[in-house]
C-alpha cells in the first residue's frame, strides 16, 4: 500500500456555504453530508471535510492541481462572481495569474479566509 491524502478537515463559520464555494468554484459534485461534516471530493478521491466552528479560524492552504481547461473554466467562474485573485501567495501581485512551470496558476480566498490555489503544473515540473 502507498501513502495517499484521504481528507482533510477544513474550519468554517458557516459550513454550508463554503463547501459550496468550493465545490462550485472547481466545478466538483455538490458537497454530501457525513456525520457532521459536508464533504468536497476531488476528482483522485481526497475529500475536504467542511466542520463549522464558532472559533476563529486560522487560514490554510488548498492548492488543486488542474488540466489547462479546467483553468479557463474555474478562472473564468472567479472573474465571473468577482472574487480577487493574484498570482502569488503573498498576495503581492493583485489581479494576475502566474505562468510557473510553463502551466498557469492563480490564488484566491473562500469565505473564511483559506488561501485557494489552482495550478496546471506542479511546482518543479519545468516548461
Amino acid at each position: 500500500m502507498t501513502v495517499q491524502l484521504n481528507h482533510t478537515i477544513v474550519s468554517a463559520h458557516d459550513k454550508s456555504a463554503s463547501a459550496a464555494f468550493l465545490a462550485g468554484i472547481l466545478g466538483l459534485d455538490a458537497p454530501t453530508p457525513f456525520g457532521h461534516f459536508l464533504v468536497v471530493t476531488a476528482d483522485n478521491g481526497v475529500s475536504l471535510d467542511f466542520a463549522e466552528t464558532k472559533a476563529t479560524i486560522v487560514p490554510q492552504h488548498y492548492a488543486f492541481l488542474i488540466s489547462e481547461a479546467e483553468f479557463d473554466e474555474i478562472f473564468g467562474r472567479i472573474r465571473e462572481r468577482g472574487i480577487r485573485y493574484w498570482a502569488d501567495p503573498g498576495r503581492s501581485r493583485p489581479g494576475e495569474i502566474n505562468h510557473g512551470d510553463g502551466g498557469r496558476g492563480v490564488y484566491f480566498e473562500d469565505p473564511d479566509g483559506h488561501l485557494l490555489e489552482v495550478l496546471t503544473r506542479p511546482y518543479g515540473s519545468g516548461a
